[in-house]
């Protein structure tokens, strides 16, 4: 597979799944915007942080709702704004549409369509929540028509890395922006996790049912951060994202007949997760694991790149 439509199939669905979080991110500033007005300013903050859109402040003085949700979701200057991303995935997804099967084309050329008209004009408090559910189900038909027509060739391992390293990436964002809520001493010192705060981090990764389904009400912080970063059965865990990695690089080192510097690297961080417990990481420090973690996951990410010749 020549190097552009390998890049072009990485970085198509990167861009979709990147428009799903940022979706998640919005509906959880917006529940607590609903729930507690006061703590709502620093929970936009946070959102922007977290989905990298530090030019905000460039535009706005300060985090009102209205105006983060537009900048989040429509704001063509925003390279991260959910309508930026898909027409950055149609795009790639014309550059490689020989690649794709035309049930995969059809379905991220009409999420391109759908939300284009959606998010044509400012989204009103009353709509916001169907707009940002039909984000997630567009992106979700654009994975359902690979998962179901896509020969589990190349250009679909290409396709789930790019997914996996976009997911991992936001999840360690996501930790890492609300990581003074999981800080240990709030162990130590024996108090309880503000319900409002762990249920925006699980709400964030789709991960609040699960978690209560496997830990009841258990909410504490060791078993949150337990959860997202070393649990495999979590889709979202930045475990689960590694290992699916390092199973599509596998299936390509199978197809090429060669081993590249990515997927040491790749190999590298697998093991770093599979060989850590909680307690470990709370340790050493929560804040300074997951900066290593993205660290790492954007020098895989960089590598895959140079390895595969995406710009060649």
């Amino acid at each position: 597979m020549l190097g552009k439509t390998a890049g072009g199939l990485y970085w198509m669905f990167r861009y979709l799944e990147r428009s799903e979080n940022t979706a998640r991110l919005v509906h959880a500033g917006h529940r607590i915007a609903m729930t507690r007005s006061t703590a709502a300013q620093d929970e936009w903050a946070s959102i922007l942080a977290t989905a990298g859109a530090a030019a905000y402040l460039s535009r706005y003085d300060s985090y009102d709702g209205p105006s983060v949700v537009d900048f989040l979701l429509r704001d063509r200057d925003n390279p991260s704004s959910v309508m930026s991303v898909i027409e950055a995935s149609r795009n790639n997804a014309r550059l490689v549409r020989t690649a794709l099967t035309r049930e995969v084309w059809e379905a991220v050329n009409g999420c391109w369509m759908v939300l284009k008209d959606l998010l044509a004009r400012r989204v009103n408090e009353r709509d916001l929540p169907h707009v940002l559910t039909t984000i997630r189900e567009r992106s979700a038909f654009v994975r359902g028509a690979l998962h179901g027509t896509m020969v589990r060739n190349e250009a679909y391992d290409f396709a789930r890395i790019g997914t996996f390293l976009e997911r991992a990436d936001n999840t360690a964002r996501i930790l890492d922006v609300k990581y003074y809520v999981l800080l240990p001493s709030a162990l130590h010192v024996g108090s309880s996790l503000d319900n409002v705060q762990w249920e925006t981090i699980l709400r964030s990764v789709s991960a609040e049912g699960s978690f209560r389904y496997l830990h009841g009400g258990d909410v504490r912080p060791l078993a949150i951060a337990d959860f997202l970063i070393l649990d495999r059965r979590l889709p979202r865990s930045l475990a689960f994202c590694a290992s699916k990695i390092g199973d599509n690089l596998g299936y390509l080192a199978e197809e090429y007949g060669a081993r590249m510097p990515c997927h040491d690297m790749s190999d590298e961080i697998c093991n770093s997760l599979r060989t850590s417990t909680i307690d470990g990481i709370f340790e050493r420090g929560l804040h300074e694991c997951i900066q290593s973690f993205i660290r790492a996951n954007n020098d895989l990410g960089a590598q895959i790149e140079i390895d595969f010749k995406f710009n060649g």
